[in-house]
């Protein structure tokens, strides 16, 4: 053993006391012992054990007493009880209470050996789960998301709020702005955080694929359904679901939803009873859905099922004073999984950081940030290791799209996307599967732009 655990053995017959005290010894093990439950709090209080052993009947104070004095007083040790006299339900009891295990006298050596070394493994196996968790909370929870911009920081108080509730959650905002990160948080935050967390993109899975892909299928379905297949609803049961650009779900979907959403229930296509399923709904969008309702795009029913919690992200260029902050953040993750030295940062660099008005976001600052830091030398990231956009600086890049005059956010962005597609479409060709790519959409977002702009290609 590489750090010697130490065991507390609580009996009120000396000769059982020292023959734990013998056998554990030479395990390893250092022992103390107790003749009862008054004399062991006692010792529990003084010293830290790992384990403690303990008899069910002594006088003065039995083990179940002695455990529950240990549990009031959040002592962290392991109680493993012993006794005699012990039938199913006494071993129940005691585990009820909240011992790690029961073992009835008389016992061989190896048994009480066994018993401590599960109970060594399930406690390590809990450090290790309550740390990863530690971990993911800090990464991809609230505490993961880095801002000092007082609308993010009331939208991070507003979600902590949201997550405790099984009420939908929509947020709401730009390409890149962190909706799934958002998402996640969430989910990590609420009690369904044991649970899965399954993620969909409803605008790049083709229609004919989108029923099968949220709600499964029986067997023969389809001509090529063999077998019967779980969908995402399923594998999210005591969970969350993400539906990420729910704006891009065919109308004939949207009617599915709305039933698993008010019913707790979905039926896999070609199956003739419904599956109750226990799942939190988040859902993303980057369209103005009210519009789409008023179009006649979106169901006015699954609108207003969705939006009972709404979550609006700000995009980049409305919260500049994060963007040092995302740097700092950026360049020490990209740099740690790149391998390379962290990079320091120039004042023209960050200047033109600061200057640029960022359609992309936050996934475009860290597309730029680990572009920087692969094409920095001598650890030092200038302006010309920028994309060339950012080097521009935000007013050459307005006016390369007749935007001098501009002023209204709206309408910028709206021109900014149509010159990305555009500039998308001439370098693949008129490709639009592979302009959709380089953009970052879903091929249906981009057939829905190309078509509200106009766009001949």
């Amino acid at each position: 053993m590489t750090t010697q655990k130490k065991v507390l053995v609580v009996d009120d017959e000396q000769s059982m006391r020292h023959m734990l005290t013998e056998m554990l010894g030479q395990e390893g093990y250092h022992v103390d012992v107790a003749a009862d439950g008054v004399e062991a709090l006692d010792k529990a209080q003084d010293e830290e054990y790992d384990f403690i052993l303990a008899d069910i009947r002594m006088p003065r104070m039995d083990g179940t007493a002695l455990l529950e004095e240990l549990r009031k007083q959040s002592v962290p040790s392991t109680v493993i009880l012993m006794s005699a006299f012990g039938d199913v339900n006494t071993a129940l009891e005691a585990i009820k209470r909240g011992a790690y295990d029961y073992i009835p006298k008389p016992f061989k050596s190896d048994e009480i050996i066994l018993t401590l070394k599960k109970a060594d493994e399930h406690i390590r196996l809990l450090r290790e789960n309550a740390l990863l968790k530690t971990e993911i909370k800090g990464e991809y929870g609230f505490e993961g998301l880095i801002t000092r911009d007082p609308a993010m920081q009331e939208l991070i108080k507003t979600g902590r709020k949201m997550a405790q509730y099984k009420s939908t959650v929509l947020i709401v905002g730009e390409s890149g702005t962190g909706k799934e990160l958002v998402a996640k948080a969430v989910h990590l935050s609420s009690p369904w955080a044991s649970g899965n967390f399954v993620a969909i993109n409803c605008g790049a899975i083709p229609e004919m694929l989108l029923e099968s892909e949220l709600f499964g299928h029986a067997k023969g379905a389809f001509t090529d359904a063999h077998r019967p297949k779980k969908g995402l609803f399923e594998e999210a049961d005591g969970g969350t679901i993400f539906l990420d650009e729910v704006g891009e779900l065919p109308l004939m979907l949207q009617v599915k939803l709305l039933r698993a959403l008010q019913e707790e229930e979905i039926r896999r296509v070609g199956d003739t009873k419904s599956i109750k399923v226990d799942v939190r709904i988040i859902a993303a969008t980057v369209r103005n859905l009210e519009t789409d309702v008023q179009e006649g795009k979106f169901r006015s029913d699954l609108f207003y099922r969705l939006n009972v919690l709404p979550l609006y992200l700000p995009a980049l260029r409305e919260r500049k004073d994060d963007i040092p902050l995302l740097v700092d953040h950026f360049l020490k993750r990209c740099s740690k999984r790149l391998n390379k030295p962290l990079p320091t940062i120039d004042n023209e660099a960050m200047d033109k950081l600061l200057a640029y008005h960022w359609p992309g976001n936050v996934r475009e600052l860290e597309n730029a940030i680990e572009r920087a830091i692969v094409l920095a030398e001598e650890d030092r990231i200038t302006g010309n290791d920028l994309p060339p956009a950012i080097r521009q600086g935000e007013e050459a890049c307005l006016s390369d799209i007749a935007l001098d005059n501009e002023i209204s956010i709206k309408k910028a962005t709206r021109a900014i996307e149509e010159r990305l597609i555009r500039r998308a479409l001439e370098q693949t060709g008129g490709n639009r599967t592979q302009a959709s790519k380089l953009l970052e959409l879903s091929h249906r977002a981009l057939l829905y732009k190309i078509k509200e702009y106009n766009i001949e290609d």
